[in-house]
């Protein structure tokens, strides 16, 4: 969260968004949807949405198609934190906890996430509202500038953070110390940069951990405790029995959790599962911890308040509930679906794709 500070404090994010400047509905549909499908694959999601709708105000005057792009900002924040463990809360805590790893999650899970926001996108492009009128660009307000070294700060912020799987990888300790390495390296660079300027104080590291979002640590901590009760009082094994004897497969109690985080807080959901089911239940990178990972991300994009990405789109574009429900839930629902069709023929086809490749003569070498 400091590091995404001190980047969005230089300014950083203008990399990105000073770059997207086609006025071209349908193309604008889809070039914010991709960038944020893969910014919010480092980012969390909520920082992403912030970066993006903010975005979206200078590029696009207050309308129906403007809100309906916030909602693909969102489709998109969630659907790109489902293939990397730092992209979510729930994949990260998967992946500290050794349920998911790093490559496989990737290399799984890209697909299907690519399908749920690729489905909705497809879907939406035949609506009205982007096949209306192109969009007056004399409403665009002028890109903002970049802070003194907010290239540099931009690029070492996001090699920090995409550093901290490589760094377990490597070392085998515990990802918080790759992140606090990855901070301290940031906290020099920003005071070497600054140095003597005491009106860049706000750029600097001690700003910034002053300005973060100390009570959603707090609610995160307060959420893993309580499940941790549960999970301690045996109500948790009970629940997993319960589920077992009356949902015939693996796969389909992944799906319903994911569409229950579409009302309730997707990391309590996890946590709970992650309480429920053990690593000798279900082993490393299991198709189940993989659906788990999946469907409580992109699950969230169902509702406007399934997620941290849509209750900061509606607090910023004063979107309210049931305009989601009616213009986009049902979208959200078909990418979801796709994505979980997606994966299961992946990993569940009769023939592999290995198996098909030794068979082709040319291929083979025979």
């Amino acid at each position: 969260m400091t590091i995404v500070e001190i980047i969005d404090a230089h300014q950083g994010f203008n990399l990105v968004t000073n770059n997207i400047t086609t006025r071209k509905p349908r193309t604008l549909l889809w070039a914010i949807g991709l960038v944020t499908f893969f910014l919010s694959s480092v980012l969390d999601n909520l920082t992403c949405t912030i970066a993006m709708v903010s975005l979206l105000r200078k590029l696009v005057p207050p309308s129906e198609f403007r809100k309906l792009l916030g909602a693909v900002v969102v489709i998109a924040a969630n659907a790109g934190g489902a293939w990397t463990p730092i992209g979510d809360v729930t994949t990260t805590m998967l992946w500290i906890h050794g349920q998911i790893s790093t490559l496989q999650t990737m290399k799984d899970l890209f697909v299907p996430s690519a399908v749920s926001l690729a489905v909705p996108l497809a879907l939406m492009s035949l609506t009205s509202e982007v096949n209306g009128k192109g969009q007056d660009s004399s409403n665009v307000m002028a890109s903002e500038q970049m802070a003194p070294q907010g290239l540099l700060v931009f690029f070492v912020g996001i090699g920090a953070l995409i550093f901290v799987p490589v760094f377990k990888a490597l070392t085998g300790l515990p990802p918080f110390m790759g992140i606090l390495l990855g901070l301290g390296v940031l906290w020099i660079l920003t005071d070497a940069i600054h140095y003597g300027e005491s009106e860049k104080q706000k750029l600097k590291v001690p700003q910034a951990l002053s300005r973060i979002d100390t009570q959603a640590v707090l609610f995160f901590l307060g959420i893993l405790l309580s499940v941790s009760s549960l999970e301690a009082a045996g109500i948790l094994r009970e629940l997993a029995n319960f589920l077992d004897a009356h949902i015939p497969s693996n796969e389909m109690i992944a799906c319903v959790i994911g569409v229950v985080s579409a009302i309730i807080d997707n990391v309590p959901l996890v946590a709970a599962t992650m309480g429920m089911y053990d690593l000798t239940s279900f082993p490393q990178d299991s198709q189940f911890w993989q659906l788990i990972a999946y469907c409580a991300s992109t699950g969230g994009s169902m509702l406007v308040i399934g997620s941290a990405a849509g209750v900061a789109f509606m607090g910023m574009e004063k979107v309210d509930f049931f305009w989601y429900l009616r213009k986009v839930s049902g979208f959200a629902f078909a990418g979801y679906v796709a994505g979980i069709a997606a994966y299961l023929a992946i990993h569940n086809l009769p023939i592999s794709l290995s198996t098909t490749v030794a068979q082709v003569p040319f291929l083979s070498g025979s």
